[in-house]
């Protein structure tokens, strides 16, 4: 299930359920997922009563508990994420890209914690599990991915590149 609180140029709730169903599956997450695309606002309220930090964020996930597990009968909720369309805006204009790539990205990013990856204490694993994903599902890279990328290529690469 999507919810449009916010609308995100670009992207429809049956194209933005196609992608969750191919991001579960190449995460290999079973279960349903429930989308909220909202405002910075909401997602302030939201950061600030499950985290306890009081601003936006891009992205938050929550995994559904055993209690929850069954969304309808027969059926499996594994969670849900909350995005800021703001945020994401930002985000996309920032790095070039749509802003519905930049929401998939996001989509995937929260999948993968609901999946139970944590970049916080895993030592770049989620990281790597992440980029795996987004060259798969044919997404673009993110500002991280692209600083990393220009650190590690050798310098005479970078000079020839940049045409010196």
């Amino acid at each position: 299930m999507v919810i449009f609180q916010k609308r995100v140029s670009g992207l429809s709730e049956a194209s933005l359920n196609s992608f969750i169903l191919r991001a579960r599956r190449a995460a290999k997450l079973r279960g349903h997922v429930h989308v909220l695309v909202t405002s910075n606002a909401a997602m302030r309220a939201l950061n600030l009563r499950f985290r306890g930090k009081n601003k936006p964020t891009d992205v938050l996930s929550f995994p559904s508990g055993p209690k929850f597990e069954r969304a309808r009968k027969g059926s499996r909720l594994a969670g849900e994420l909350a995005i800021s369309a703001e945020i994401a805006a930002r985000n996309s204009v920032q790095l070039g890209h749509p802003l519905a790539s930049e929401v998939k990205v996001l989509v995937l990013h929260g999948i993968l914690h609901l999946a139970g990856f944590d970049h916080e204490r895993d030592n770049g694993q989620m990281a790597r599990k992440e980029a795996a994903l987004r060259r798969m599902l044919r997404l673009p890279e993110t500002l991280t991915e692209r600083a990393q990328a220009s650190r590690t290529r050798p310098s005479s690469a970078r000079r020839s590149r940049r045409g010196l």
